[in-house]
């Protein structure tokens, strides 16, 4: 079994989510290699102790284990198969996991590439927002071959409390289609019904502490709801990152020939929420749209 503090870890996306992460490798004892796009972040962690290089290519020739947690399909494609990215120089051998949420026919390519060189793939997509990142207590959902994500699992237990193995090659980011599309859909439901409490005059943070324990609770109406009664959008994940996921998971539905309506209709929400210019902040700022008419 991989030993995450003898293994030479690369960590490629250090934004909300890749920031923490890399943190709690770091005090693991894990000293990683990392590369981001832009300079201060990963002049932050060097501070604190990791190692930047100048591109993907590098933390490729210099790394056994690589993670990557970049923004969407098009940054992992960039990573993975640009002029400086990991297949210019993946050695065979080198495992990838990619811990963002990438389409699901992109993860297969890709990963198709990676072998090609000898190298492996895991999918290994997350939930838990910057909390769960920060506390090392992020929900993964694992797609690949057995012996791969073996080998994975040490360095996923770093960042995650709860990990599944849930297929093969792709299985990963099938799990977190179906999570965003909950996600969304709970979302919107809480942002209505709060709404609907403020509209009747009625205080919803009472509301919210009424339904708390019943079958209406989630962690949404938990987290979510709390800063939607509070207004504190600070974002843990951002609404355009939702849309995205939303529509990801349409695009990946309409090569299934599924139909799937309410998810539809909460991504064209978050359409309407970024016009509006809220794009920025975290996605339980759909009850903005609310409060508007309110």
């Amino acid at each position: 079994m991989t030993d995450p503090a003898k293994t030479i870890i690369g960590f490629i996306g250090l934004g909300l989510m890749g920031r923490p992460m890399c943190r709690n490798l770091l005090k693991a004892g894990i000293s990683p290699i990392v590369y981001n796009r832009s300079a201060p972040p990963r002049e932050e962690l060097v501070r604190e102790g990791a190692t930047a290089v100048p591109s993907p290519a590098d933390v490729a020739r210099l790394a056994e284990i690589i993670v990557i947690m970049v923004a969407d399909t098009a940054a992992v494609e960039d990573v993975l198969s640009g002029p400086h990215g990991l297949l210019q120089t993946l050695r065979p051998g080198t495992l990838i996991i990619d811990m963002g949420t990438t389409a699901v026919p992109a993860t297969r390519r890709l990963a198709a590439l990676v072998e090609e060189k000898g190298a492996a793939y895991v999918d290994a997509p997350v939930s838990g927002g910057t909390i769960g990142a920060e506390g090392g207590t992020l929900t993964i959902m694992v797609g690949g071959h057995d012996e791969a994500v073996a080998r994975a699992k040490p360095v996923l237990s770093v960042f995650g409390s709860r990990i599944t193995h849930v297929g093969g090659i792709g299985a990963g980011q099938v799990a977190k289609a179906a999570n965003q599309v909950i996600v969304g859909l709970n979302i919107g439901a809480v942002a209505e019904a709060l709404a609907l409490a403020r509209a009747a005059g009625v205080d919803p943070a009472r509301v919210r502490e009424a339904l708390r324990g019943g079958f209406a609770d989630s962690r949404i109406l938990e987290v979510h709801g709390q800063r939607m009664v509070e207004g504190n959008f600070a974002p843990g994940g951002k609404c355009t990152t939702q849309r995205k996921d939303m529509h990801q998971a349409l695009e990946f539905a309409a090569t299934l020939d599924l139909d799937l309506p309410a998810t539809a209709l909460s991504r064209d929400l978050y359409d309407r929420l970024i016009a509006a210019g809220d794009g920025e902040l975290d996605h339980a700022a759909l009850f903005r749209l609310y409060e508007r008419t309110i």
